[in-house]
């Protein structure tokens, strides 16, 4: 009876079966959106027989705006929701920020892509009107807002008669136009605020970039720059159209930088730095398929005043995403076994501190 259906709908006697679309989902932010649907653009590109659609929705890391993200903890802050509906089936694909992506996916959920990556530098923002050209032109005592404690830790060390302020700009994170609002108010505390430079570029304001703030001043977040699918695992149409999406040389950099990550247990507001490059061992530059190359990651810990700070960087051969990742393990328990762990721990107290004052709850000792 099948095979009958099948004839005459390709006869024209029947039609054609509506094709359900493919939903691609992320967050609500005006960022999320523009990042979602240039992934949308892509994957028609690549993929022209299949229908594809966009949603958006709120999740609790945008409904929590009071306190800071150092305070918040996890990263599935801004991916719990998601998930809910990628494994109900009400979405299809999920979009990311790979930085905000946790290092464990929650069963029944896997990394489809991982997309060519920007660049992942860390960039200063200096108010309007002002002549400052770098952080190290501000004068004694300005506020720079970041709201990464990642950044505060690592520029404590070198910038230690700065005044950094990452809770009071936490009410700014959903939208980086509404943080330069902020920073230019004519009342407003800060002097220079510390974005990632991939958002401000994909959101039309590189022109408001004043200098790049890199290594070994500044190093980036795991992930930074990449943008990533999340899939179901038992869902094999999507993980092929998904996997149209990837680009190897990204994956196999930012799946080394997040094996280190997920050894240390770090999330989003922990001061873990990293950076990375992958060169091909022939030729001079890295082809569509994956080859064997010379993988430099370099991870640092960071206590959140400047101080003590840890810092590894291994160069190793790879061949293979595999073995990439193995190499981010390695860096991890060579930062743990050399002063991160004690780090990490004194991370965690103060923060359960802090949590317990700000609910009024007596800290455990």
């Amino acid at each position: 009876m099948g095979s009958i259906v099948s004839l005459l709908s390709g006869a024209g006697f029947l039609p054609e079966p509506e094709q359900k679309p493919v939903i691609l989902a992320s967050r609500a932010s005006t960022l999320a959106q523009i990042q979602t649907n240039a992934v949308l653009d892509t994957i028609r590109s690549l993929n022209p027989t299949n229908e594809f659609a966009a949603s958006f929705m709120t999740t609790e890391g945008d409904k929590n705006q009071a306190q800071a993200l150092y305070l918040l903890g996890g990263k599935s802050l801004w991916t719990k929701e998601l998930e809910v509906a990628l494994l109900e089936g009400d979405v299809d694909i999920l979009v990311h920020c790979v930085k905000d992506v946790p290092t464990t996916l929650p069963p029944g959920c896997e990394l489809g892509a991982i997309l060519e990556r920007e660049d992942p530098v860390d960039v200063l923002v200096v108010k309007k009107g002002l002549p400052y050209k770098s952080l190290a032109d501000l004068p004694n005592g300005s506020v720079v807002g970041t709201s990464s404690v990642r950044r505060v830790a690592q520029l404590r060390k070198s910038f230690p008669k700065l005044e950094f302020k990452d809770i009071c700009i936490r009410k700014l994170t959903c939208c980086r136009n509404t943080r330069l609002a902020k920073l230019d108010a004519p009342t407003g505390p800060y002097v220079a605020i510390i974005l990632a430079k991939a958002g401000l570029v994909r959101l039309g304001f590189d022109s408001r970039i004043t200098c790049p703030v890199a290594s070994p001043t500044l190093y980036y977040a795991v992930g930074q720059g990449a943008l990533c699918v999340e899939v179901r695992s038992d869902d094999p149409k999507i993980k092929t159209l998904a996997a149209s999406l990837n680009h190897w040389q990204t994956e196999w950099q930012c799946r080394a930088e997040r094996a280190c990550l997920r050894v240390l247990e770090g999330g989003c507001s922990v001061p873990v730095g990293v950076e990375t490059t992958l060169v091909p061992l022939r030729g001079t530059t890295l082809g569509k398929e994956p080859e064997r190359c010379m993988l430099t990651l370099t991870g640092t810990v960071t206590g959140l005043q400047g101080t003590p700070h840890v810092e590894h960087t291994i160069m190793e051969e790879v061949g293979s995403v595999t073995e990439a990742e193995a190499i981010g393990v390695l860096l991890a328990r060579y930062l743990m076994d050399h002063g991160a762990k004690a780090i990490l721990e004194d991370i965690g107290k103060d923060r359960d501190n802090r949590n317990a004052i700000a609910n009024k709850v007596p800290a455990a000792n």
